[in-house]
């Protein structure tokens, strides 16, 4: 399956998401599990998943989707 191509601008809101929500420096690979692998609570990956949703809907009014 081929990933899709996502817009840099809608890379840098995932990247906040992850940081507001997460707590996440980064979401690029460290190579380290430590660092790669988080355990994480399904309240707050439903709430990144909304966000991202509802970031996705204001693109698309804004006519950037």
């Amino acid at each position: 399956m081929k990933t899709p191509d996502v817009p840099d601008h809608a890379r840098q809101q995932i990247a906040e998401i992850a940081a507001r929500i997460f707590g996440l420096e980064t979401l690029e690979t460290r190579n380290s599990d430590r660092l790669d692998f988080y355990d994480l609570a399904v309240w707050s990956i439903r709430e990144a998943l909304e966000a991202a949703w509802l970031a996705g809907v204001a693109d698309a009014k804004a006519g950037r989707a």
